[in-house]
């Protein structure tokens, strides 16, 4: 990449890339149900709708590390923003299952590309930077992702229709892109071979993302749940343990990067990992509302700097370029994601759902035990 990264143009530029992905996919879950509607398809058909968008993300990440590597993060950045942008009023009238199948997949894959290019992009920004800059880059994920779900539901609810609203949300996005484009990184990041599997630290790299991502994608998907398993809350209440989860998680990568400073990776994933253990344990042993609620704040404020760090962590390897191996690192944990809530469900039906949890907080363990590893191959 370029000299002279560390601006404050390409800073803005990588800040406004992470806050477009966040806010556009997360536009796209309220229009759900209206798809639904139009289509016609059932749960089960819904739930391969949206099996079409994962597929398309994994198949899109490998292939933007491999360009970017080679010709730098800044055309696939556009390339998959861009993409988003058109394929949302698309995913908004179209009607015909396969069409909409087929919307999002492109849907998925714009998704991926940008997601590791702006990664790849991230990586490169910070090397040049004296101070840590990768937990505020995602938390401008987070805040896209807040701002995307609220206003587009702010707007359904109000009456307008789902392809207005998509065409504000886009609107919206689309001017951020405008503003970042020119202040993207322009130089290619070099000639990668022509095909690599992730090898050495880059597999410890991904395996332990993973794991952070599965937590996430547990939370999500059966946080609320647990709760009224466990008869901590009505159902009506439920979703507050994911709120209060995201809302610590995204404070904590705002501050993330003074911690990181302050603290250095090491003992970021040292208390990181324990915190989020610690918050697992309180939230499946502590049996009243309050304290259940301070089990999740915990999960959310430990795990928020872990995949920033283990980010930092895979541009700074040299075992593979930095492109793929990001690359390799965000299909893995994406893959956690996807299949983290199905491993959940069949560990919960073998022993139980509080069971399954407890095997996840141990899971998150191999984050501190690593770490002396993670931090001794990526100086």
């Amino acid at each position: 990449m370029d000299s002279g990264t560390n601006t404050a143009a390409t800073r803005l530029a990588t800040r406004l890339s992470f806050l477009v992905a966040g806010f556009i996919m997360a536009c796209w879950a309220p229009l759900i149900p209206y798809a639904k509607a139009r289509s016609g398809v059932d749960e089960a058909g819904l739930g391969l709708l949206l099996l079409c968008l994962g597929i398309g993300s994994l198949i899109a990440m490998p292939i933007t590390g491999f360009i970017s590597a080679r010709t730098g993060a800044k055309p696939m950045i556009i390339l998959g923003g861009v993409g988003l942008c058109l394929l949302l009023p698309v995913l908004a009238v179209v009607s015909a299952p396969w069409a909409l199948a087929l919307g999002v997949l492109v849907f998925g894959a714009s998704l991926g590309t940008i997601d590791v290019a702006m990664n790849v992009h991230s990586v490169e920004v910070e090397k040049s930077s004296e101070t840590p800059l990768m937990s505020g880059f995602h938390a401008m994920f987070s805040l896209g992702g807040f701002a995307g779900a609220g206003g587009m539901t702010l707007l359904l609810t109000n009456g307008v229709t789902p392809v207005m609203a998509a065409l504000v949300a886009v609107a919206l996005a689309f001017v951020a892109l405008v503003i970042a484009a020119p202040r993207l990184l322009r130089a290619a990041g070099g000639t990668p071979p022509a095909f690599a599997l992730p090898r050495g630290i880059v597999l410890l790299l991904a395996g332990l993302t993973a794991v952070i991502f599965l937590v996430e994608g547990a939370v999500l998907d059966w946080g609320a749940l647990l709760l009224v398993e466990r008869k901590i809350s009505a159902v009506e209440q439920a979703g507050m343990g994911y709120m209060m989860f995201n809302a610590a998680m995204t404070i904590g990568r705002l501050t993330g990067d003074r911690i990181v400073a302050a603290l250095g990776p090491y003992k970021v994933l040292i208390f990181g990992g324990a915190l989020t253990f610690a918050g697992f344990a309180l939230a499946l042993t502590v049996d009243w509302m309050p304290g259940t609620m301070a089990g999740f704040v915990l999960i959310g404020l430990g795990a928020a700097n872990l995949v920033p760090v283990l980010f930092s962590a895979t541009g700074r390897q040299t075992v593979m370029p930095a492109g793929m191996a990001i690359a390799a690192v965000t299909t893995t944990g994406y893959a956690g994601i996807l299949a983290g809530p199905a491993l959940i469900g069949l560990a919960a039906h073998a022993t139980s759902l509080p069971t399954a949890f407890w095997m996840l907080g141990v899971m998150v363990l191999l984050l501190p035990a690593c770490a002396h590893i993670v931090v001794g191959k990526t100086r």
